[in-house]
């Protein structure tokens, strides 16, 4: 089939062959784990236990009333020796759950899988994802039952799952796709279910052949399920982008994929929902990869959520000596960070160290009005004139040209001559218009 293309995007370097061919290794246990108690969007979650206590693997250690929220876990078995704040990759301090492992890790087992689950009601399904606090795991983290419980009148025919991890470096969702496709296709399955969707699509990049022929073979005898080879183009995996592409169908501004009656869900989430269905696990472990020129042993790891990014970079075989920039997620839209000493979370898809070579400092210049970041945005924005609407506070003109619809891909920064943190500003503006509309 012909591959459609979305207007806009840019076209990185893959940088993904160091990784790509690396099998998932599982980490050795962590001596210790720190659970942030917020690793998704909505309300934070409460302790469930106390400085002393002992735990178990699995046991739930933070709950929230809140219906935007999604337990948190323990990962390890061992006991509680500190609640308080703590190093966070969005970049503050959260309040965690520090345990010490007892190394013998043994579980705790009041979640158990469902039995003939093709069987069980969307709700009895819906509630087991909860209960696993499935959040998105390509990096929004927002949990996974909400996306699942589209309100009245809101139908939804198709789910959509994200194979295109279109970020450079990136290779633990193609890596899952290969060696555990048939969780990500049950995990679709049961998602479908519970939406009353007819339809299941797995978008995979072109770059990624394999991929697309393993998921291929498996769902030959599902009429149901179909699998989309997608263009290469970064930001391909966006949500927006995702439909677009595969459903022509467009997302309204200030709308929601729901409202298209689609449903997005990461590869990394539904093989987590296949986890929580299959077996009762809760989601305390995830694949996370490792890499960047300034990493010396570059690998795909499955880690248990709260290990330390000082550990894993460890295991690795250390940082060089020339590392000078350390990003939690991509390239693209991770975050920099100031110190390893951060947990793991839900949402952490990879570890990226660059070196001097792959990192430039470079002042910003005056804009030439080359209208580049305006052909690069896939979302139809005039980047320059929002970042500079935010740059003189002028937040009601940045409503205006509809800041509010960034996905913050970093497209227009990328390709500004200029050197202008455009993507930053763009923040700016949408965080304030954004509070402004709350407020």
């Amino acid at each position: 089939m012909a591959m459609a293309i979305f207007k806009g995007g840019v076209h990185p370097e893959y940088r993904k062959e160091l990784t790509a061919s690396l099998a998932i290794s599982v980490a050795p246990l962590p001596e210790k784990v720190v659970i942030p108690l917020q690793q998704h969007i909505g309300a934070p979650c409460e302790p469930l236990v106390e400085v002393g206590d002992a735990v178990k693997t699995g046991q739930k250690i933070g709950e929230s009333e809140g219906f935007v929220s999604a337990p948190v876990h323990a990962s390890i078995s061992g006991r509680v020796t500190a609640i308080g704040p703590y190093n966070h990759p969005l970049g503050r301090k959260v309040a965690a759950v520090t345990i010490e492992s007892d190394g013998q890790d043994e579980w705790d087992g009041q979640i158990g899988p469902l039995e003939n689950y093709v069987e069980c009601s969307p709700e009895e399904l819906r509630d087991a994802i909860r209960e696993a606090g499935i959040v998105g795991m390509g990096g929004a983290t927002f949990p996974a039952h909400v996306k699942m419980s589209p309100p009245e009148g809101k139908a939804i025919d198709t789910v959509i799952i994200n194979g295109a991890e279109c970020e450079p470096y990136l290779t633990a969702d193609h890596r899952l796709m290969l060696e555990e496709p048939e969780k990500v296709v049950i995990g679709l399955e049961v998602m479908m279910r519970v939406l009353g969707a007819g339809k299941g699509i797995i978008g995979i990049e072109d770059n990624k052949p394999d991929a697309i022929r393993v998921i291929g073979q498996l769902i030959e005898d599902k009429p149901a399920l179909s699998v989309v080879p997608l263009k290469t183009k970064y930001p391909q995996g966006a949500e927006k982008m995702l439909i677009q592409v595969i459903t022509k169908r467009q997302v309204p501004s200030g709308g929601l994929p729901l409202d298209v009656g689609v449903v997005n869900h990461n590869t990394g989430t539904a093989a987590a929902v296949a986890d929580a269905v299959l077996t009762g696990r809760p989601l305390i472990e995830r694949v996370v990869t490792v890499t960047g020129e300034g990493i010396r042993r570059p690998a795909n790891l499955k880690v248990r959520l709260g290990t330390l990014v000082s550990e894993l970079t460890e295991l690795c075989g250390g940082l060089s000596d020339d590392t000078r920039k350390l990003i939690v997620g991509g390239p693209m839209m991770g975050l920099a960070q100031p110190t390893t000493d951060l947990p793991v979370i839900k949402g952490t898809s990879g570890i990226l160290a660059l070196t001097g070579e792959e990192v430039e400092l470079i002042e910003s210049d005056t804009c030439i009005r080359c209208a580049r970041c305006v052909a690069a945005c896939p979302i139809n924005l005039v980047p320059t004139f929002i970042a500079q609407a935010a740059e003189h506070g002028r937040f009601a003109r940045a409503e205006k040209l509809h800041a509010a619809d960034c996905i913050e891909c970093g497209c227009c920064a990328y390709v500004c001559p200029a050197r202008i943190p455009l993507t930053q500003w763009m923040r700016v503006a949408k965080a304030e218009v954004l509070a402004r509309r709350k407020g």
